[in-house]
Parts: C-alpha cells; structure tokens; sequence
C-alpha cells in the first residue's frame, strides 16, 4: 500500500513553487541529496514521477500538477485543524451553517444572521427542514447550530443547549377586506376561516386551547408549516392567519395585511440549539449572545379599528 508521508508533502509543495532543487532545500534548510531523497520517496510512494527533471530546469508532470492541488488542500487544512484546536481565529474564510425549521420566520432570520452576512471573509450556508432531521445534522457535525421555534429534547445522549433568543406575542391577521367585519375574540370568531400552524407548533397548542376554553370550535380552512405558504394565503383574503407579526412585518407596513387581533396569551417563541462540543464555531457564540428575550420593536403597525 502506498503509504503518503505529510513531511513529503511540505517538501514536494516547496519543490513545485520553486522548481529548482538548490533553493528548495535553502528554503526547507535541508541538503541537496537529502531533499531529492525525500521526493523520490514519494514519487514511490505515488506510484508516478512529479518532476520532469531536465537540464534546462525542472517542471511539473500532470501528475506533479494534481499531486500539488491535493498538497495545497492538505497543508490548508492542517494549518486550519492546529488554529482550531488553538482557539485562534483562521485568517482565510469562515463558514457559518445554520439549521433552520420550516415554521421559523424569515424576517427574524436575517435578522439573526444580518451580522454574519455583512463580515468579510465570512460565509452563511442555511440548511432547510424538521427539527427532528436538523438534529441529526447537528449531530453528524454537518450545521454549527439549529435556529428553530421550539427547544430540543436534551438526554445524556444529546446534550443539546436551547438558548431563548425571543419569546413574541401572535396575531390573527389578514387582508384590509376584514377589516369592515367587527368581531370580538373569542365569541365571535367561531365561524371564521382560519389558516393556522401545524399541530407540531407551539403557538398553534397555545391558540387550540384558548379557542377550547371559551367553548369555540374554530373553522380551519388550512394547516401550514411553511411560513411562506401561510403568509400568501393570508394576503389572497381566504382567511385569518395566526403568525407573530414579525413574520409578516412588511405585509402590515405596507397595508397589504392588517393585524385583526393580537393574542397576548399565546407567544412565539425563537431558540438557537447548540450542542455541547469542545471546539464550537466561535460565530455562533457571538450571534446568540447578541440576541435575549425582549419586547418587539414598535412599529407602524395598522390595526383594525
């Protein structure tokens, strides 16, 4: 079996930048025989000869070409595992990969990762789902966080952290032509469509069991665990939608969504899941931090009146 020495590799690497063996070994401060030594090792080794070693200087073999795209990659990631390891910030690019369940909102996303999008040398990969399959990429080590409406389960196997990022109240909202029905909740809300969250939400737990304890079997026209889904039916007026207002934030401003009935009971909850690991991405410890519990922004919300 081929057996790929990384020592090789470093010299193979500063071999191929200079192409000249007599500055090579100034630049590894190695002897001249002992560094021809070592790359005829890995030639061996690799089965396949690097150089095209002729008197008019030294050149790349295809070979020696790929063999050098695979050196870089190899050299880079170890420079990054022992930075790592170190707890000292990488100077080339970072990557943030976030998990975020179906029923999240969007606006309270960017508004999340707003600081991460904007830092140089640092990029987003968002990764779309269930908690339950999110989990399971964070487990693999494949996302550095899961952003999500509801805590994870923690158990000594996966010992998940579910910090609060924001408890927000919801709304029955919809478009302006409910705004000429005058209704008061709950009493008067049984007949009216209603297009809510999926059973897995927790508001949708929340609002079943105000509407259960005035006694008021609701009309649900449509389940939805898509957020956008349910922000499009509820600007095509087919019913009132139950959402945080964040959620549908530039609907209400710009008057194409009026906010009917605010819940004051049932709130909607926003965590960021993290798991418990020695070396986490140090992104993600600055943009949880930056977030707590607090009272939405006021903005120039139209209300029915």
């Amino acid at each position: 079996m081929a057996f790929l020495n990384l020592h090789h590799l470093r010299y193979f690497r500063v071999a191929a930048q200079e192409l000249n063996l007599t500055r090579a070994a100034a630049k590894l401060n190695l002897s001249v025989p002992a560094l021809s030594v070592q790359l005829r090792q890995l030639e061996h080794n690799l089965g396949h000869p690097l150089f095209d070693r002729s008197r008019g200087g030294w050149t790349l073999t295809e070979a020696g070409r790929l063999a050098l795209e695979y050196a870089e990659t190899i050299t880079r990631a170890g420079d990054e595992l022992v930075d790592v390891l170190a707890h000292r910030p990488r100077a080339d690019r970072q990557f943030l990969r976030a998990g975020v369940v179906a029923t999240l909102s969007r606006n309270f996303l960017i508004e999340f990762i707003r600081p991460a999008l904007h830092r140089e040398g640092v990029g987003v990969v968002l990764r779309s789902g269930g908690l339950r399959d999110l989990l399971v990429l964070l487990h693999a080590h494949q996302v550095d966080l899961v952003l999500s409406n509801q805590p994870a389960r923690r158990d000594a196997e996966t010992p998940w952290h579910s910090h609060l990022l924001a408890e927000l109240p919801v709304s029955l909202v919809g478009a302006p032509v409910w705004q000429r029905q005058r209704r008061r909740f709950p009493d008067d809300f049984g007949s009216v469509p209603l297009i809510l969250p999926s059973q897995e939400s927790n508001t949708r737990a929340g609002f079943d069991l105000l509407l259960a304890a005035a006694g008021i079997r609701p009309r649900i026209i449509a389940e939805v665990d898509d957020m956008a889904t349910l922000r499009l039916l509820a600007r095509e007026g087919e019913g009132l939608a139950l959402v945080p207002p964040v959620v549908v934030r530039d609907e209400i401003e710009a008057g194409t969504l009026i906010e009917m009935h605010r819940l004051t009971q049932v709130r909607e909850t926003f965590y960021a899941i993290t798991p418990s690991r020695r070396f986490p991405n140090p992104l993600v410890a600055e943009l949880v931090g930056r977030m707590h519990p607090q009272p939405p922004r006021r903005h120039a919300i139209k209300r029915a009146p």
